[in-house]
């Protein structure tokens, strides 16, 4: 299989046969072989009778994922990834926001030699204040911390090669983080606007509150693409500047009882200088428990600390058996 479109579904109904027939529309100037991952998310409607009859309908094509209940978007792309066969993959929403005719021109950026092509809705077709000033502000923050800089993380209309999708998993709303994950392993990104068109049918699933879930999984992000692999740098560093700070107070208030003979133990600065470099110790230790953790993470899995691109003549068992 050349290409798997990957479309998480909740409460879709009246969008999926319109959905079904604008991708085929789409994929009718596109060569190879393709599939259509359709993830039905706990649907509270009638959207699984409408995807079993398109499977039944169009075997060739269409492929569905029943999950048990609502487990939220980001699980149900991480299914229909599992599910999938393409070394390409795309992925979309299903409430026909997203237009399948963009597909062809993601297609084309890949052919260029990128590993990811993200989606920008330029001209955006959502309610101003409670979904498009959040996602910008949202966006502002992602780009700022992860140093991927994109105008429309939360634009599901991406294409992947699969190559650059493996080696993490994804949790809470963390779909909208996986160009920042392929960046960590050396993925060309690039960012290409796409059409946006206002929801016809059925209601928005998300609002205000979201944004929240994605600030605080930005910081659980911020620190796997940063620091996992070391993660004494982060506790680390801050453990040695929390004691530089206790020094520092310290060294003052010896300053004043020098010259001013005031005694130390008398300022309240002095058990929370204390406090911090106890803190700063605790700090550093922490961070050789997590490079302990990290190594046997590593080694008992056997996972290498880098990724390759491609190789040129080499045996690509090499490596392994060397692990070995």
């Amino acid at each position: 299989m050349d290409l798997s479109i990957v479309v998480p579904v909740y409460n879709e109904e009246e969008n999926l046969p319109h959905l079904y027939q604008a991708i085929m529309k789409a994929m009718e100037t596109v060569r190879g072989q393709w599939e259509v991952i359709l993830v039905d998310d706990g649907s509270r409607d009638g959207s699984l009778g409408v995807l079993e009859k398109l499977a039944a309908d169009d075997p060739q094509h269409i492929r569905v994922v029943s999950l048990r209940r609502n487990f939220g978007q980001t699980a149900a792309i991480a299914a229909g990834i599992d599910h999938s066969t393409g070394e390409i993959i795309v992925l979309m929403d299903a409430d026909m926001q997203n237009d399948p005719a963009d597909i062809p021109m993601l297609l084309e950026k890949l052919d260029e030699g990128y590993d990811v092509v993200s989606g920008w809705r330029i001209k955006r077709q959502d309610a101003l204040i409670t979904r498009t000033v959040p996602s910008r502000i949202a966006n502002w923050l992602i780009s700022q911390a992860t140093g991927v800089r994109l105008h429309d993380y939360g634009c599901t209309l991406k294409a992947y090669r699969r190559e650059v999708l493996t080696g993490f998993r994804l949790y809470g709303e963390m779909h909208r983080f996986i160009p920042v994950y392929a960046s960590s392993v050396g993925a060309r990104i690039i960012e290409v606007p796409v059409q946006h068109h206002p929801r016809k049918f059925g209601k928005a699933k998300y609002g205000l509150e979201r944004t929240v879930k994605v600030i605080l999984d930005l910081f659980t992000v911020k620190f796997l693409s940063s620091y996992a692999n070391k993660p004494i740098y982060i506790f680390g560093g801050s453990g040695l500047a929390l004691i530089f700070l206790s020094f520092i107070v310290l060294a003052a208030l010896a300053v004043r009882r020098l010259f001013a003979e005031i005694s130390p133990f008398t300022s309240p600065l002095f058990p929370v200088s204390i406090m911090i470099g106890i803190l700063g110790a605790q700090s550093i230790l922490m961070g050789l428990i997590a490079e302990m953790l990290m190594r046997t993470y590593h080694e008992s899995q056997g996972k290498p600390t880098y990724t390759v691109r491609k190789t040129l003549n080499v045996d690509a068992d090499v490596p392994a058996r060397k692990r070995g």
